[in-house]
């Protein structure tokens, strides 16, 4: 069951949500957090495909840091995504925050974003 805050913030992600389309070229990018980890995706609305997904319970992420629930993890995070990202050719993204404030670890995310080079 989901308390009223989550309630709340699932309503802001659908009115945003309506008002964002990613496509092949310029992905939306999607940010879910919890309290220990977060993960981000890249979504085609287009052809409602997943391009590119991470998150810091991956091996490969998890190995540099050993929580995922705080604000070094975040940057750390957003800087290694970008990386990635930047090597799956993409450069332009829409940063969807999924109705959470852009605020803590969402917002340390989105900075390392911008820092290894995405633009949105």
């Amino acid at each position: 069951m989901l308390n009223k805050k989550e309630i709340l913030r699932a309503k802001r992600h659908v009115r945003i949500k309506l008002k964002m389309h990613g496509t092949s070229d310029h992905p939306r990018l999607v940010v879910v957090r919890s309290l220990k980890n977060i993960s981000a995706q890249l979504v085609d609305d287009s052809s409602k495909k997943v391009i590119f997904s991470l998150s810091t319970k991956d091996k490969s992420v998890k190995s540099k840091f050993p929580s995922g629930g705080n604000v070094k993890a975040s940057q750390a995070f957003g800087e290694f995504f970008a990386q990635k990202a930047k090597e799956k050719g993409f450069s332009t993204i829409i940063f969807d925050r999924a109705g959470y404030l852009y605020h803590g670890r969402v917002k340390a995310f989105a900075d390392a974003l911008r820092k290894g080079g995405l633009q949105f």
